[in-house]
C-alpha cells in the first residue's frame, strides 16, 4: 500500500516573460530508491512513484500521488533536479499571465500532502525583481520525462549502471576520445539539495493550494 509524500509548490507569474512564468513543485522522500522512481510529467498532470530505504538499508515505504494541473504547463522547456531526498521541478506555465494561479490543482480538493512552500513564495504583487531558481536544474527533454524508467542515469547517462566508477569509465573508454556519445554529462547528475519534512498521509486537512502568505499559518 502506498502512502502520499510531501509535495511542496509555489509559482511566479508573467505576461512577457515567460521563464518567469512558472511553477516550483517539490515532491520530498528521503532516501529515494533510484531504480523505484516511476514519474510521469504531461502538459496536464503529473504522476509519480517511488520507494524508500529505512536508515538501516531495509525496505522502506511505497509513496505515490497522481494530481492534475490547474492549467497547461509547457513541458518542453521545464527542467527537474533529483536527489536522494527529493525530486524538483520548475514548471513553466504555457499560459502567460500575470494573475496568479487561484491553487495547483484543477479540482478544488483536499489535499494533505500538498503545502505551501514559504522557502520560494512570495506574494503577486511582491515579486518583482525576485530571481528564478533554476541553477543546477536538467532539461525535461522530449515529452517531459515519460515515465522516467528508473531515471535512465539521469539525462546523458545513458542507463549507465549505478555506482559505477567514473575514472574507471574513463579509462575503459579510451579516455577522453571516448567521450563524444555521452552527451549532456554534465547536467545529469544534479546533485544534493535541500530537501523538506517526511510524508503526511492525513487526508482530512484543507490544503489544496497556497493560500496569500497573510493569510496562511507559518511553517513548524
Amino acid at each position: 500500500m502506498s502512502i502520499h509524500p510531501e509535495v511542496l509548490w509555489a509559482q511566479r507569474s508573467s505576461t512577457s516573460e515567460p521563464e518567469k512564468n512558472i511553477i516550483y513543485l517539490t515532491v520530498n522522500v528521503p532516501d529515494i530508491v533510484q531504480d523505484s522512481l516511476e514519474c510521469n510529467l504531461t502538459s496536464t498532470s503529473i504522476s509519480f512513484k517511488a520507494k524508500n530505504v529505512n536508515p538501516d538499508k531495509s525496505d522502506g515505504k511505497t509513496y505515490a500521488f497522481d494530481l492534475e494541473f490547474f492549467s497547461e504547463i509547457d513541458t518542453e522547456n521545464s527542467v527537474k533536479k533529483f536527489t536522494s531526498r527529493s525530486l524538483s521541478f520548475v514548471l513553466r506555465k504555457k499560459e502567460l499571465k500575470e494573475e496568479y494561479w487561484p491553487r495547483l490543482t484543477k479540482e478544488k480538493v483536499r489535499n494533505a500532502f500538498l503545502k505551501t512552500d514559504f522557502s520560494k513564495w512570495v506574494d503577486e504583487d511582491e515579486q518583482e525583481g525576485v530571481a528564478v531558481e533554476t541553477e543546477d536544474m536538467d532539461p525535461m527533454g522530449m515529452g517531459g520525462m515519460g515515465g522516467m524508467g528508473g531515471m535512465g542515469g539521469m539525462g546523458g547517462m545513458g542507463g549507465m549502471p549505478g555506482g559505477m566508477d567514473f575514472e574507471k569509465m574513463m579509462a575503459q573508454m579510451g579516455g577522453m576520445g571516448g567521450m563524444g556519445d555521452m552527451g549532456g554529462m554534465d547536467g545529469g547528475m544534479g546533485g544534493a539539495g535541500p530537501s523538506g519534512g517526511g510524508a503526511d498521509n492525513d487526508d482530512d486537512s484543507d490544503d489544496d493550494g497556497p493560500p496569500p502568505l497573510e493569510d496562511a499559518e507559518p511553517p513548524k
